[in-house]
C-alpha cells in the first residue's frame, strides 16, 4: 500500500480517537501589552511523543514553551498536563524540565556539579548521583571535561552540559529551546540520533523549539509549523514535506519550486494548471478546487528529472536554459531559467564519481516530472 514518505514507526496515538493527550493547549492566547505572541491556539501532544515547534524567529514558539514550563501564564485559554490544569502551578511544582537557549549554567560549579545540581536538590543518594552524572557525561561526550568550569568550555560544550543537566532528572516532560544550535554540523547530527534513542529508552515526552528544518524532520514524531502566533499545519515530517497545506509551509520546509497557473480542469484527484510556460498536471491538495481560479504547483528539486531531449510520454515537461550549477558532493543542483523568466531548481543525485558528458552552463534542457511528484495548492 502506498505511503506518504517513509514509515518511521507504528507509534501514532494522534490517529486514535480514544487517545488522551498528555499536553493540551485549549484556545490559548498570550499578549504582552498590545502585542499578541500567541493567538487562540489549540494543540494536543501525546505521551512519549517527540514533538517539534518549527517556525521563524518571533512566531511564538518559545512563548508556548515558557507557558508550559510555568514562566508565563496564558492571557486567555487553558493549559493541561496529564489531565491536570496548570493555571497557577509554579514552575518548580511541574514535572517539567526546560533547557534554556542561554544554557543558564552555574559559573562557579564544575560540569559534573552543574549536571548533579537538580539531583542534589531532589535528595538523591551520592552513589546514585555519581552514576547518573557519569551516564550524562557519556551521552554528551564530555567525560574528560567533568571538572572544568563553564568559562573553560566552548559554546557548543556548554550547550551539551545544559542538555545533560536537563535530562539527568528524568522528567516526565523535557522542553528544549534550540538545544543543538551551537554545535558543529557533525556533532549536531550525532546528538540528534542520541536524543531520539534517549527519549525512546527513558520513555520521556520531548517538546522542542527549533528553526532548523532538518533537525525537526530528523527527530520528530510530529511537527507544528507556526507563523505569527498561530499553527498553520501539524503533521508527521513526511506529511509536512510531501503534503504542505499552503505555499508558506511548502516554502518554509526545505527547497521547493512554486509555479503559478490557472486551474483548467480537475479529474480524479489531479489538477491541470495553465501557466506561462505550459500546462502542468499535479496532485490536488484538499477536497476540491474551482476551475478558473489561480493556484500554485509546488515541487521539490529532487523530484525533477533533467535531460537534453524531451522525454517521450512525460506527463509534464518544461524547457529552459541552465543558469547556475552547484556541486554539493552528494548531489548537483541546477537552476534552470524557463521562457517566462521563472527559475526552477532541479537536483541530481551523484551516484557515480565520474560523469559522462555532464550538463553545463547555458545548455538547453528539459525538466520532466510526474503528476504525483508535486502538489497543487490554493493558498
Amino acid at each position: 500500500m502506498p505511503s506518504l514518505g517513509s514509515i518511521r514507526r507504528s507509534f501514532a496515538p494522534w490517529e486514535d480517537p480514544g487517545a488522551k493527550p498528555y499536553i493540551s493547549f485549549q484556545n490559548v492566547t498570550k499578549r504582552f501589552g498590545t502585542f499578541t505572541a500567541v493567538e487562540d491556539l489549540s494543540l494536543d501532544v501525546y505521551e512519549r511523543e517527540f514533538f517539534s515547534l518549527l517556525g521563524p524567529s518571533g512566531c511564538g514558539k518559545t512563548t508556548l514553551l515558557r507557558m508550559l514550563a510555568g514562566f508565563e501564564e496564558p492571557t486567555e485559554g487553558e493549559l493541561y498536563l496529564d489531565g491536570q490544569p496548570l493555571k497557577g502551578v509554579p514552575p518548580h511544582k511541574r514535572p517539567v524540565n526546560m533547557m534554556f537557549q542561554s544554557y543558564a549554567l552555574f559559573p562557579h560549579m564544575s560540569v559534573a556539579d552543574n549536571i548533579a545540581f537538580g539531583l542534589k536538590q531532589d535528595g538523591m543518594e551520592k552513589a546514585a548521583q555519581d552514576e547518573r552524572v557519569e551516564q550524562m557525561l557519556k551521552l554528551v561526550k564530555l567525560e574528560e571535561f567533568a571538572r572544568r568550569k563553564p568559562h573553560q568550555l566552548s559554546g557548543g560544550q556548554r550547550q551539551r552540559v545544559a542538555l545533560a543537566r536537563a535530562v539527568a532528572k528524568r522528567p516526565k516532560l523535557l522542553i528544549l529551546d534550540e538545544p543543538l544550535g551551537a554545535l558543529d554540523k557533525k556533532l549536531r547530527e550525532e546528538t540528534q540520533f542520541e536524543l531520539m534513542d534517549l527519549q525512546q529508552e527513558l520513555g520521556l515526552t520531548f517538546m522542542i523549539v527549533t528553526h532548523d528544518q532538518e533537525e525537526a524532520m530528523t527527530m520528530s514524531d510530529r511537527i507544528a509549523v507556526m507563523d505569527k502566533g498561530v499553527i498553520v499545519q501539524t503533521g508527521t515530517p513526511a506529511e509536512i514535506y510531501e503534503a504542505p497545506n499552503s505555499r508558506y509551509v511548502a516554502d518554509f520546509i526545505g527547497s521547493v519550486n512554486i509555479l503559478e497557473g490557472r486551474v483548467e480542469s480537475t479529474d480524479d484527484g489531479h489538477v491541470v494548471l495553465d501557466g506561462p510556460d505550459g500546462k502542468i498536471t499535479g496532485a490536488l491538495r484538499g477536497a476540491s478546487i474551482d476551475k478558473g481560479t489561480t493556484a500554485w504547483f509546488a515541487i521539490r528539486p529532487e523530484k525533477i528529472e533533467i535531460s537534453r531531449t524531451k522525454p517521450e510520454g512525460a506527463v509534464n515537461a518544461l524547457e529552459g536554459e541552465v543558469w547556475d550549477i552547484a556541486y554539493l558532493g552528494d548531489m548537483t543542483v541546477l537552476n534552470v531559467r524557463l521562457g517566462s523568466g521563472a527559475v526552477v531548481q532541479a537536483a541530481m543525485l551523484n551516484r557515480l564519481r565520474l560523469v559522462e558528458d555532464p550538463i553545463g552552463y547555458d545548455e538547453r534542457v528539459w525538466l520532466s516530472f510526474g503528476a504525483e511528484s508535486g502538489i497543487v495548492l490554493d493558498r
